[in-house]
């Protein structure tokens, strides 16, 4: 029983456990990183409109919780029944596509060429 247990230690694993909703911990930090990036500055000028700062704050708080629900959510089903890494290749290949990053990836379609020509002279 003990040797069966020993056989998952984190160092087999292929990927990052699922923590919340499907999430990985790197795919949540980066859900509460962008939303409170955005919903700080939108809560505090709120706050600063109602002339109370700590309520803006305490909206801050309940936004990024709301935002970290919904965008695991949002990810459980993009990411259902797909292969690991499905969408970080697919947003590689928009941002290609886009002419914003350089993917690795072949992202080109049509007949490839051997670099030969038809007048090889041997």
């Amino acid at each position: 029983m003990n040797e069966a247990l020993e056989e998952r230690v984190a160092d087999r694993m292929n990927e990052e456990p699922s923590i919340f909703k499907g999430c990985s911990t790197t795919e949540l930090l980066v859900i509460v990183v962008v939303a409170t990036a955005f919903w700080l500055p939108v809560c505090l000028i709120v706050g600063l409109l109602f002339g109370a700062i700590a309520m803006g704050l305490g909206a801050t708080g309940v936004c990024v919780v709301t935002s970290v629900v919904l965008g695991a959510g949002f990810f459980q089903k993009l990411k259902a029944g797909r292969p690991d890494g499905y969408y970080q290749q697919q947003l590689r290949i928009f941002l290609a596509e886009k002419k914003l990053l350089s993917s690795p990836l072949v992202i080109r379609s049509g007949p490839w060429s051997l670099g030969r020509n038809d007048n090889a002279s041997i």
